[in-house]
């Protein structure tokens, strides 16, 4: 999947694959995470957002979405 550079302290990469509904993150730490079942308005929102990092916090880790390390 292919990532799009983000200006955040926590995020480094945001990917997005709307046919599997699929988020996948690169944190600045060097972990990369995919997110599963990820409606593509919250992937709109967060590249949207004014804070990605707080975007993703709230939408997507706090809502309880399905995920793994890569």
């Amino acid at each position: 999947m292919e990532r799009v550079k983000v200006q955040s302290s926590n995020l480094a990469s945001v990917g997005y694959d709307s046919s599997e509904q699929t988020l996948e993150i690169e944190f600045h730490h060097g972990g990369v995470y995919q997110y599963y079942g990820v409606p593509e308005d919250r992937h709109i929102g967060l590249m949207s957002a004014d804070s990605h990092g707080k975007y993703f916090d709230q939408y997507i880790k706090k809502a309880g979405y399905r995920y793994q390390k890569i």
